[in-house]
């Protein structure tokens, strides 16, 4: 005899046959995938096996293990874009087995905004974090919502895409460590607290032994670039001196050529002036720099904190002008010898809507970063419970990679906010609980509102790169 299907167990199902869907066509979508110049450098490394450490080692070494599957950005696409839906579609379905449907429909609703589903078409590693990291979380919290034992082979599945997402961005420990933490059975804050040390820690020690040994890489200057970029902000903040044993006149010559930009380090090795101006630097170790960086800051904090607010704001988008480059995903891929062909039109006009609301405070990563603060303070009267704490971690993973931007960062597109964003907009869905009105118009009057100001008044900066080079944006806190 046959039986009456359970329609509960349909509505469950529901919003793993929608994820299924979507992630299907998000993959017709942007098919092959686009492929900027970092894209293509990996590429190169991948078909040729001559692997560096200026792009991550373990995201080579994987494009390199999947070429027998297909050449070109395809392989690496399927693989981001599974992890980015598969992520989702595991968070809703134990929403909708919490009883929660509707919250579960608007987990999915997450992945169909324009900016991070438009990102999530680029080969690139911050997609690839995002990817590997949501897919990961979903794997556990599948389980942790409802209190149940997570399998093995899930714990094991997890915890090799948490290592993946930690080397596939040299500051994911940042954002990974305090979610980890959330995700696992410690139950004390302190314990909580020294876990997530413990994570950061050993990721920090453990990535370069691990890149250079088990990945067999080469060591290029990468991990120079940090303590170049802000001794020369150090450099054409103090004029007359003599920083890191840079000549008294180097501040002069940096700021003559527009060398020190807020936007991003790349003067400093691609316009040539900039460039010699700094060949001592080039010569001294990552430890010395690092030492050489921390003796200038302390002996000139202003221009140390003025060179990193300056940064800061302008990679959270704060004080900036309306069209500041790197936000909106590419229009096209990058030309190739390869044969890596650019997605079509729809993708094209998918890019356009994402280029539209970067605009908006969905682009713009110092709303987030409020928002995540806001949810932070809300959650305290949440009922404690698995939900709870997953969006606590969530919060706290957003919270600290943001911050983190303040010390080690070098450069200002969007894409680096990606985790950030999509994190902050989970744990406002599990929460289901809205900051006090107070609360978000002190934010609106303190944060908006200024940005609203400066996107009015600020001239528009240049769109191509090369002109890029030589723009010293409105807010760069540089003497005149």
């Amino acid at each position: 005899m046959r039986t009456k299907p359970d329609d509960s167990t349909a509505r469950l199902h529901s919003h793993l046959i929608a994820a299924t869907l979507l992630f299907a066509l998000s993959l017709a979508l942007f098919w092959p995938g686009y492929a900027e110049f970092d894209t293509l450098r990996q590429y190169e490394q991948a078909i040729s096996g001559q692997v560096d450490d200026w792009h991550p080692p373990v995201m080579a070494r994987l494009w390199q293990a999947l070429l027998p599957l297909g050449h070109g950005t395809a392989p690496l696409l399927t693989l981001q874009l599974a992890g980015y839906w598969l992520g989702l579609a595991l968070i809703a379905d134990a929403l909708a087995r919490l009883g929660r449907p509707r919250a579960g429909w608007a987990a999915l609703a997450v992945g169909l905004l324009p900016p991070l589903l438009g990102w999530q078409g680029v080969v690139l590693k911050d997609a690839q974090l995002v990817g590997a990291g949501l897919a990961a979380t979903g794997l556990i919290a599948r389980y942790r919502l409802r209190d149940l034992p997570i399998p093995p082979a899930i714990a094991a599945t997890a915890g090799m895409l948490f290592a993946y997402a930690l080397l596939v961005r040299a500051n994911a420990v940042f954002a990974l460590a305090p979610l980890i933490v959330a995700l696992l059975p410690i139950e004390r804050l302190a314990a909580r607290i020294g876990a997530a040390l413990g994570i950061v820690v050993a990721a920090l020690a453990l990535s370069g032994a691990i890149n250079h040994r088990v990945l067999r890489t080469q060591r290029s200057d990468v991990a120079t670039t940090q303590p170049r970029y802000d001794l020369a902000g150090i450099a054409a903040r103090t004029p007359g001196a003599a920083i890191a044993g840079l000549p008294a006149e180097t501040g002069a010559t940096l700021r003559a050529h527009h060398c020190v930009t807020p936007y991003f380090w790349d003067p400093l090795e691609d316009t040539p002036a900039c460039a010699a101006a700094l060949m001592p630097l080039r010569r001294l170790s990552t430890g010395t720099l690092y030492r050489q960086l921390a003796r200038e800051a302390l002996r000139h904090p202003i221009a140390y904190l003025a060179q990193r607010a300056a940064h800061l704001n302008m990679t959270e988008r704060w004080l900036v002008p309306m069209r500041l480059p790197g936000a909106e995903p590419p229009t096209a891929g990058e030309p190739n010898a390869y044969g890596i062909a650019t997605p079509g039109a729809a993708a094209g006009a998918w890019r356009t809507l994402a280029g539209l609301a970067t605009r908006t405070p969905l682009g713009w990563p110092f709303a987030w970063l409020a928002a995540a603060g806001l949810l932070l303070v809300a959650a305290r009267q949440a009922r404690p419970g698995p939900t709870r704490r997953l969006a606590l971690g969530l919060l706290a993973s957003a919270l600290a990679l943001e911050t983190s931007f303040a010390a080690i960062s070098i450069a200002a597109d969007l894409r680096y906010h990606l985790w950030p964003m999509i994190a902050t907009a989970l744990a406002a869905i599990l929460l289901a609980r809205s900051p006090s009105r107070g609360a978000i118009m002190a934010v609106a009057l303190l944060l908006v509102a200024p940005a609203l100001v400066a996107r009015a008044i600020l001239p528009d900066p240049p769109q191509e790169y090369d002109a890029l080079l030589r723009w010293t944006p409105g807010v760069a806190l540089l003497p005149r």
